[in-house]
């Protein structure tokens, strides 16, 4: 579970280091007002009313822009389903300003985006923290909320992009069946309607309606600035009175919705019947709004109910083998909303897990949750919290939702209430709303008098959030700009326990977090023979027991010291990714020595992650993206079955993972697993000496049996080909090709090989590909190519990626095809390769400014011998490539007729809607 809205996003939290920013020492620009300041958070507003959030974060070398606009599918009305959406896709079609925003954005390094949900559309971009960019990002902003071009020309191609997204989720039947469940709730209420529409209405609007919606609500009465991240506030306010003040609203005025669901009366039920292997089953009931005072209750219910290992109905279900897995989410909406949870199971054990499901829920007055269960929980809420607290470039885009529901500030509102929150407030609501009455049912399956629950209108929100203070903002971290240099200039290396090698860099951060990653490395290519599905397991058994603490106090006490812990694990490898506070680092890494050294291998703990993996892998045997996926890989790795290498089939992966057992498991652990060999990289506030000598306590004395040789990938010569995968009942398809390549990162080609594929389908809508099977030819939502190169082997692949529906499937491949032929034959151009280059690099830039991803590149660079001179070298090698450098590259190591095509999807159907 997360907090809140799990469906789309993780919790809304926030603090940020300031006072009322400039409002109180600077002169405000002319038609600017100070609204107010919660926690370092600051609102000000324009004379044509649009609001504006200005959250400066001196310690992250970024900067965010979120445009948000009030509109959503809750605002659409009969033959305007997905119009909101639809506009998200349009105004990314150019404006007079920026006629191609793609490359605008690209041209800046920007990372960006835009979503739409039931309540609000948003339009965001994060990009390296310089006055230019701040600029960029709100002139963007302000040229595209009311001078977006909206063209009948860009409409024709575009409806097909959103209609293959929409196809894309066709292919999840637990979505649809998600889906299905709200639509039933909801029999007047348009939260009943997926945000991505109705297809007709996606293919049939007229774009004089499209024009006519987007006028209507894209204003800035109705709009949110939000800037976040390393500026300057009163240059920022002057940007936006410069660019936003001009801007005038429509003389009519915002529209409001009032459409009130009524009480239901009596229990729903809908069934869904489709394509797949693996059944599922689920429940919503209707529950207040996100503003109202039962919502925190309600949240803290819903994970009581679900979260594992002992959640209510996680107990119920999946210990008892009804269930492999069970999810639940609660919405924070503007209006009355559902509480939904739902399960996957044997198809033949459906309607048993459906009946368990029910009683589990709606039988609690006779075993009531207690304190302590809603007491893990608030913990829990409090981590997440307290994790977005540090991220303020994420909360930019977060804080959409509760400015959605009604006001921003009810993000501070709604933790508080939670903090509150009593066992009796749970039972309370639960009593409440979990009735026969309020409840509908769905079950997806592959081949009385009235009892009403009234649920209550959303309250009003202004009187909610008047004059509330909040509390004491969080300290900032320092300004740190994360080029090559200055990383390689405060980095510090050295060796913890037996020999695994480290690199650390300290710095400050905003609520002093620290990123740690371990890598541990085992066996080799002879020893590891057989054991290749079980070194899957390694690493997740380790968190569900140790000698000493079950699965649930494990997880407990990881979050009371507000630590978040991975450990994953693959052929020879075992990682573990950390991200803490300072003060409890040294916990956290006692806690993690005790998880390392003494895992327990319950057989129960075993046998539920054995059959998720089960139910996955079946899962995927009628999903087109899977089987495409399984195709390809044995395509490109040729190994012999006893190869440790080998790809398997999906159903070989199938009978492996079956057959793999606990005492297999825990063997592989005892006679080969040690802390020896491996890499550690720290990344964030912490003491060097302190973090090492406690990851050293971990790992001294753990001695493997077994040695270690690293397991070498050879560079494979795969002859080129098509093949093409049936899966009936499946909207979406999917396209991909590759081929090998002789390739290390240290190539003299790779330089040109990256930045020429970022050209050609890497930059995000950018990209040669994407400009003609996207934006062109309208083919497809996501299309794209890539590169990968190892840090130690010569093995690379160059990859090429689609979706579309599956009659365009025969014109994204000949539209693919030409492109490539164009690319290979012309080349690029000096103009384009320029451009290239600039976004390229500061791509790479805004890959490091995430202390997680600086911390991963640390640990690859410890795993390769070089440090991060190599990567300023090769920034040094791409300013100075020619275009000859780039085809040239291309000419000696993609060769078109060699590429491995798989074309996945419901080919064979005489009929394609």
């Amino acid at each position: 579970m997360s907090f809140v809205c799990r469906r789309l996003v993780v919790g809304i939290s926030l603090a940020l280091a300031a006072s009322p920013l400039v409002a109180q020492e600077t002169k405000l620009p002319a038609g600017v007002t100070f609204v107010t300041t919660v926690e370092g958070v600051s609102e000000y507003k324009l004379a044509n009313g649009l609001r504006v959030l200005l959250l400066p974060d001196a310690s992250q070398p970024k900067v965010t822009v979120n445009c948000t606009i009030f509109v959503g599918s809750r605002h659409e009305g009969y033959g305007e389903t997905g119009m909101a959406h639809l506009l998200e896709h349009m105004v990314f079609k150019g404006c007079p300003k920026f006629p191609d925003v793609p490359k605008a954005l690209r041209d800046h390094g920007a990372n960006f985006n835009g979503t739409t949900w039931v309540d609000r559309t948003n339009y965001f971009e994060t990009m390296p923290a310089t006055d230019d960019n701040l600029e960029f990002g709100i002139e963007l902003e302000a040229d595209r909320l009311v001078r977006s071009f909206i063209k009948r020309e860009d409409l024709m191609s575009e409806f097909t992009v959103v209609r293959n997204e929409f196809e894309s989720g066709e292919n999840s039947p637990t979505r649809i069946l998600s889906q299905r469940i709200a639509a039933t709730a909801f029999e007047w209420h348009n939260y009943g309607k997926s945000t991505i529409g109705n297809k007709t209405d996606i293919e049939r609007v007229p774009i004089d309606n499209l024009q006519a919606f987007y006028k209507k609500y894209y204003r800035p009465d109705n709009a949110m600035l939000i800037v976040a991240g390393k500026f300057d506030a009163a240059k920022a306010l002057g940007l936006v009175s410069t660019h936003f003040g001009p801007l005038k609203n429509p003389a009519t005025p915002i529209p409001t919705t009032y459409t009130e669901e009524p009480p239901q009366d009596g229990e729903r039920i809908v069934t869904l019947r489709r394509v797949g292997t693996v059944g599922a089953t689920g429940v919503a009931y209707h529950v207040p709004a996100g503003p109202h005072a039962d919502f925190a209750a309600v949240e803290v219910l819903e994970d009581v109910l679900t979260a594992a290992p002992n959640g209510r109905v996680y107990k119920a279900l999946v210990e008892s083998k009804l269930a492999t897995d069970v999810n639940g989410n609660v919405f924070a909406w503007h209006d009355p909303s559902l509480l939904e949870i739902t399960a996957t199971c044997e198809p033949a054990k459906t309607e048993a897990a459906r009946d368990a499901l029910v009683a589990t829920l709606e039988n609690l007055a006779t075993n009531p949750v207690t304190a302590e269960e809603v007491e893990r929980t608030k913990q829990k809420a409090a981590l997440y919290r307290e994790r977005a607290l540090s991220n303020s470039q994420s909360f930019a885009v977060q804080i959409s939702e509760w400015a959605g529901a009604g006001d921003w500030r009810l993000f501070f509102v709604h933790r508080d209430r939670t903090e509150k929150v009593t066992a009796a407030d749970v039972n309370r609501v639960a009593k409440e709303y979990l009735i026969r009455s309020n409840r509908t049912i769905g079950v997806y399956v592959p081949t009385a008098g009235p009892e009403r629950a009234t649920v209550p209108a959303a309250p009003a929100v202004a009187s909610l959030v008047e004059n509330y203070k909040g509390r004491q903002a969080m300290a900032a971290g320092e300004a740190f700009d994360p080029t090559p240099e200055n990383v390689e200039k405060r980095v510090k290396r050295g060796t913890a326990g037996d020999g695994v090698k480290y690199a650390a860099l300290a710095k400050k951060t905003r609520g002093e977090t620290v990123n740690l990653t371990l890598t541990l490395r085992f066996g080799n290519e002879e020893s590891l023979k057989g054991q290749v599905t079980a070194c899957d397991f390694v690493g997740p058994m380790l968190t569900r027991g140790t000698t000493t603490k079950t699965r649930q106090q494990i997880k407990d006490d990881f979050e009371k010291l507000n630590a978040t812990v991975s450990i994953t694990s693959t052929l020879g490898q075992m990682a573990v990714t950390i991200q803490a506070k300072k003060a409890n680092l040294p916990a956290v890494l006692q806690l993690l020595g005790d998880v390392l050294r003494n895992p327990a291998f319950e057989a129960k703990e075993f046998d539920v992650l054995k059959r998720q993996q089960v139910e996955s892998l079946e899962e995927g045997k009628t999903e087109p993206q899977v089987l495409a996926s399984y195709a390809l890989r044995r395509k490109l790795t040729a190994y012999p079955a006893d190869d440790v290498r080998y790809a398997p089939t999906l159903t070989e992966a199938i009978d492996r993972t079956k057959a793999v057992t606990v005492e297999q498991v825990k063997e592989l652990y005892i006679k080969q697993i040690g802390g020896t060999v491996g890499e550690l990289a720290i990344v964030g506030d912490f003491d060097e000496g302190t973090a090492v000598a406690g990851v050293t306590a971990i790992l001294k004395g753990w001695k493997s049996d077994t040695g270690f040789k690293r397991i070498q990938r050879l560079p494979q010569d795969t002859p080129g080909g098509t093949e093409k995968i049936n899966t009936p009942d499946k909207a979406n398809a999917v396209y991909l090709a590759a081929l090998s390549m002789p390739l290390i990162d240290t190539d003299p080609d790779y330089p040109a090989l990256s930045v020429g594929n970022y050209l050609l389908g890497a930059a995000p809508l950018a990209s040669r590909l994407s400009n003609r099977v996207r934006g062109k030819d309208g083919l497809s939502y996501g299309v794209g190519s890539m590169v990968n190169a190892s840090p130690v082997d010569k093995s690379g692949q160059f990859m090429i990626f689609a979706i579309t529906n599956p009659k365009n499937m025969a014109k994204v491949d000949a539209a693919i095809a030409e492109e490539i032929a164009k690319f290979l034959k012309d080349g690029v151009s000096a103009s384009e390769l320029e451009d290239a280059k600039r976004a390229y690099i500061q791509s790479e830039k805004g890959q490091r400014a995430s202390d997680a991803a600086l911390a991963r590149q640390l640990a690859t660079s410890l795993f390769a011998g070089r440090t991060f001179e190599y990567y300023a070298e090769m920034e040094k090698k791409i300013e100075s490539l020619q275009p000859g450098d780039v085809k040239r590259a291309f000419d000696k190591l993609v060769e078109q007729k060699k590429l491995l095509i798989i074309q996945a999807g419901d080919l064979e159907s005489k009929e394609k809607k």
